[in-house]
């Protein structure tokens, strides 16, 4: 059963690292250095809200996704609201039995305990009976069949490579309540709307309504993250009303903008 969690600010980073995992409390804003590992490895925000950039993209981490990044793949994490981020590296044989790609997936209750269990203070405090070599790999499998269970989310954004989509795409990032259309896009890098949506599709694999409305959501989970309110955010982030922007979020997310803000304001995880 879950235990019922109390929120606590957190200050400055504290970090427990051991060779299965780790634990980052992170205040909001802080980044960590680009790096590379040679394990795969799961990204869970137990609180806040984690963005995991890599070479591919950004996946965007609620505190109802998990993040997968493969062995090898340059990446860095960034904390927008105070977070609680969990690591759990995969043997390269469990590695192997999800994608060889970054992705993020639904955290269903049980891989959500699974991965606190993981994570918690038994696996860095000496004061704490912690887990033997056998009862870890049962509970590591236990996550992967998991996951293996759950679909891919529509939460990782993927990066163009075309000079053209980057401007287009640096554009949104910076200004994701602009409301021009491609065509009008189009006009201030000299590109037609048929060149656009043709990368759009073929680079990033989904149309521009669809890369926009994703960029979006990414940012209102920032804004909630942050403490600003619902009808705040919709505005923020370029829907013409509250309602709209609500049901988008939730079609995305599984959940209602307020409940999810609500949800990070009271509660923190168990240690």
């Amino acid at each position: 059963m879950p235990v019922r969690r109390q929120s606590r600010p957190i200050g400055a980073v504290t970090s427990h690292v051991w060779p299965s995992g780790g634990r980052h409390l992170w205040p909001s804003g802080e980044a960590s250095d680009v790096q590379s590992h040679a394990r795969g490895h799961l990204v869970y925000a137990a609180s806040g809200v984690l963005a995991v950039h890599t070479e591919r993209g950004t996946s965007i981490v609620p505190a109802n996704r998990v993040a997968w990044t493969p062995a090898g793949f340059t990446h860095y994490h960034r904390a927008h609201g105070d977070t609680d981020m969990r690591i759990v590296f995969l043997a390269p044989s469990l590695a192997r039995l999800i994608p060889d790609h970054p992705a993020v997936f639904l955290a269903s209750d049980l891989a959500r305990e699974v991965l606190l269990a993981l994570t918690g203070a038994r696996n860095y405090d000496d004061a704490a009976p912690g887990y033997d070599r056998a009862a870890r790999s049962r509970l590591v499998r236990v996550l992967v069949d998991e996951l293996r269970e759950a679909h891919e989310q529509p939460l990782h954004l993927p990066d163009p490579r075309d000079d053209r989509l980057q401007a287009i795409t640096r554009m949104l990032y910076e200004t994701p309540a602009d409301n021009a259309t491609l065509a009008e896009l189009g006009k201030t890098i000299g590109a037609s709307t048929r060149t656009l949506s043709r990368l759009f599709r073929n680079e990033l694999g989904m149309t521009f309504y669809e890369w926009r409305t994703q960029l979006r959501i990414y940012h209102a989970l920032v804004l909630l993250g942050e403490g600003h309110d619902t009808t705040r955010t919709a505005y923020a982030c370029g829907w013409a009303n509250p309602s709209s922007f609500i049901a988008a979020f939730t079609n995305l997310i599984g959940t209602t903008p307020g409940r999810y803000r609500t949800s990070l304001q009271t509660t923190s995880p168990p240690t």
